[in-house]
């Protein structure tokens, strides 16, 4: 067993295989975890029947785990929202679209475009979080396969859905239109505890937190309209 800290939560991982404690490296930590979480055999698995490919068992177990912690945030005003968090300036932008668009390589222009300005927090499934009022979004060991993360948060200045595009469009979307977007990018609580408190939070983030949709290609003037739009 170790222990990481993410979204400013110590949390304890009972582990198999040594792969997850390789993946978590960078967020170990040596305090008393709120909660731990572990994989069974049979869950295991069940994960490896899911897999569109050949996965190993340790890389099965690790999914699981974080399948797990993810379960558990809305207890602690957090949850899992698939997503490219880019920071600039000190503020982020959480990019969401469906699996293909585009969104981490738009993120990548971020850097390209900005320079020392930005900064990718997690280029995939970072967790969001409300510390009082502000949601943050904090980076976490799960990244996507670019291994973009940083063990670190960052304040959410808006939310954005792409859309691939002929030419790079934003407008502003209301919480109502955005509702359907944001469920798709989540992942629910299996316990109904778990999702009778998942969903003040999403309200919470609606109501707080402008959302967007951009149309866009694959270009750098792509993320100039993005940022003006949004900043």
């Amino acid at each position: 067993m170790f222990c990481i800290k993410i979204a400013g939560l110590s949390i304890g991982i009972i582990n198999k295989y040594d792969l997850v404690l390789r993946v978590c490296r960078d967020y170990i930590c040596r305090e008393i975890p709120v909660f731990s979480v572990s994989a069974e055999e049979d869950e295991i698995d069940y994960e490896i029947s899911l897999a569109q490919r050949e996965v190993s068992r340790a890389y099965a177990e690790s999914i699981c785990i974080y399948r797990k912690i993810c379960q558990k945030l809305p207890e602690y005003d957090g949850f899992l929202f698939h997503s490219s968090v880019v920071e600039c300036d000190g503020v982020s932008y959480a990019f969401a679209a469906a699996s293909g668009t585009g969104k981490s390589t738009h993120t990548s222009l971020w850097l390209k475009y900005f320079g020392d300005r930005a900064r990718i927090i997690n280029g995939d499934k970072p967790i969001f979080r409300f510390d009082g009022e502000k949601m943050i979004a904090c980076g976490t060991p799960w990244c996507g396969k670019e291994g973009f993360n940083i063990n670190t948060d960052s304040p959410v200045h808006a939310v954005c859905f792409i859309e691939r595009g002929e030419k790079n469009e934003i407008c502003k979307i209301s919480p109502a239109d955005a509702l359907m977007r944001v469920f798709s990018q989540i992942l629910l609580p299996q316990k109904e505890q778990g999702i009778d408190l998942l969903f003040p939070l999403l309200d919470k983030m609606l109501k707080t937190t402008p959302c967007y949709l951009l149309k866009c290609n694959i270009s750098e003037d792509a993320v100039r309209v993005a940022y003006e739009a949004m900043k």
